[in-house]
């Protein structure tokens, strides 16, 4: 691994303020931050182990802005965690234990996959009644955050929608809060998968810090932005990219 160089340290923050917006509209972010990791030469698995050093940044920032949210929800927010960090060191399993042509192969339809839920997320919003949370919701929420938590860990874009989506029917409180919490969850997932991506694989530091910084700053600003922009508009934009992108990677991956 070499230094990069100033322009490519320049790309990587302005990218990684891009991936950091769009994490605030959508849980967008690895869908930016990876492909710009592979745009600097990083192959495929350790562009994904990477972004995950970069990403625990995007999350600290969500958490240091939702502190007042997160008040008095602490011990819910260890609750899901246990059972998402569960699934994490699961897909951290898989991911190291197969050939990078397997990894290389499925990517295209986990980017379809959350093009999809992107846009699924954006058309339901439920009611006070549904949020209410049945006795099955109780009893399947731990599987869902299981399962959730592999894919986090294995690949993770558009994770936290699906994350958000299952607490938003097992909280009974306001979007704010189910965010905040989701955010937290988030946090703790990606710093298992991070914690064990160091001591098992090859972290790009010196990509991963210049893209963090980025990360970091687009998580501040992009609620602020995100304020005085259709979400529908930008759900649409990222769903259309990420489309375009997976149609990309299918090519490199089959052709």
């Amino acid at each position: 691994m070499s230094l990069p160089s100033f322009w490519v340290i320049i790309y990587l923050i302005l990218g990684g303020i891009l991936a950091g917006i769009s994490a605030s509209a959508a849980s967008f972010a690895s869908l930016i931050s990876y492909p710009l990791l592979l745009s600097v030469g990083i192959p495929p698995v350790f562009a994904n182990v990477t972004n995950d050093g970069a990403l625990i940044w995007n999350s600290l920032g969500s958490i240091l802005s939702s502190l007042k949210e997160l008040n008095g929800h602490w011990r819910e927010v260890f609750y899901y965690a246990f059972y998402t960090v569960i699934g994490s060191v699961i897909g951290c399993f898989l991911l190291l234990r197969f050939p990078g042509k397997v990894f290389e192969r499925v990517v295209p339809f986990f980017i379809l996959l959350a093009a999809a839920m992107i846009i699924i997320s954006g058309h339901h919003q439920p009611t006070l009644h549904e949020r209410t949370p049945s006795v099955m919701m109780k009893i399947w929420s731990p599987i869902g955050l299981v399962l959730v938590g592999i894919y986090a860990g294995y690949f993770g874009a558009a994770s936290g929608i699906v994350v958000l989506v299952l607490l938003t029917y097992v909280m009974n409180e306001n979007f704010m809060v189910t965010n905040a919490v989701k955010n937290a969850v988030g946090a703790f997932t990606n710093l298992v998968a991070l914690i064990i991506y160091a001591l098992t694989s090859t972290i790009y530091w010196f990509d991963a810090i210049p893209m963090a910084v980025g990360m970091f700053i687009g998580g501040y600003i992009g609620p602020i932005i995100v304020r005085h922009v259709s979400a529908t508009l930008i759900r649409w934009v990222i769903a259309i990219l990420a489309v375009i992108q997976a149609i990309i990677y299918f090519k490199q991956a089959y052709f």
